[in-house]
């Protein structure tokens, strides 16, 4: 988790004034991870630091502060370790870049571990997701830009996607279809809707990093999305299909002139057969999928740094 600084910022805006709540420290089990954080405002609430006790008594009359809790012995919880939450009150749009840095409490110097992550995130070898919590102060690394995830059709499976991936603020979701009336009447408002009659020639207009899932009532339009795709170049394309579909898929585009090493960078059959046919069983699969993709990635990045 990182400090996701569109998100607050746009809270602000809306709310007036928030609280946050961050898990800053962790001894022994927590239902969440360090980084996990909730902002409050009256009436309101996003975000989660794992429900129960802990995040009922984070939320009442929040004050300003660092705070210890012990999960067994005070809040009664099974995790039995303890947590250490930041709670902030933020009235002003926040400007920081890299590293959002500041004291919590006390006037000790800035220590060296978060002078270090500052210097680091500028150099570009920290950790993406870092926190540091110490003597005092707090600095955590700035969310990076959502991924662009492109879903294509509004079907059950495409809907039944969108409501998971719509909750994922990592993801900047753009839902495309061939006709407005395909789409829900109140679609998540953190989607981007796009009608288009023709779809494939927009995927000229996705950026080249995004991810694209495939869902659409017809088999044809499926197979120019996945030219087009091939062509534009991602960073995932996932089509849902049977085998038998995907090896017909493969030598048509063999014959448009896609070379086998680019068309293998298409998946298909996506997701997890073994739960099922039903819509959300086969959006659980394909969100589960990308998020896999996602996360070996960061892997992968992180490893490269150290």
């Amino acid at each position: 988790m990182s400090f996701d600084l569109h998100h607050i910022n746009a809270a602000i805006a809306a709310h007036g004034a928030v609280t946050r709540v961050v898990i800053a420290d962790i001894k022994g089990s927590s239902p969440r991870e360090i980084g996990a954080a909730m902002l409050l405002w009256p009436g309101g609430q996003s975000g989660s630091i794992g429900g129960g006790a802990l995040e009922y008594q984070a939320s009442q009359a929040p004050q300003p502060g660092l705070r210890r809790y012990p999960l067994g012995p005070e809040l009664g919880q099974c995790c039995g370790g303890h947590v250490t939450l930041v709670t902030e009150h933020f009235t002003k749009p926040i400007d920081a870049t890299d590293v959002f840095i500041r004291r919590i409490e006390g006037d000790m110097a800035m220590p060296l571990p978060i002078a270090q992550l500052q210097k680091a995130r500028r150099n570009g070898s920290a950790d993406p997701a870092a926190l540091i919590c110490t003597a005092g102060w707090l600095a955590e690394t700035l969310t990076p830009a959502a991924q662009p995830l492109w879903i294509w059709g509004a079907g059950h499976v495409g809907r039944a996607v969108v409501h998971i991936a719509s909750q994922m603020p990592e993801l900047e979701v753009t839902w495309i279809d061939t006709s407005p009336e395909r789409f829900p009447r109140t679609p998540p408002e953190t989607v981007t809707l796009v009608p288009a009659e023709n779809p494939a020639p927009l995927m000229a207009h996705a950026p080249r990093h995004a991810q694209h899932l495939i869902f659409t009532y017809a088999h044809s339009l499926d197979l120019s999305l996945c030219h087009a795709a091939l062509l534009r170049g991602f960073d995932f394309c996932g089509l849902i299909g049977s085998a038998s579909k995907w090896a017909r898929f493969q030598r048509r585009l063999l014959a448009l002139g896609h070379a086998p090493t680019q068309i293998s960078k298409i998946t298909c059959p996506i997701g997890d057969p073994n739960l099922g046919k039903q819509p959300i069983s086969i959006a659980i699969g394909v969100t589960q999928a990308l998020l896999l993709h996602n996360m070996n990635a960061k892997t992968r990045h992180r490893s490269a740094l150290s």
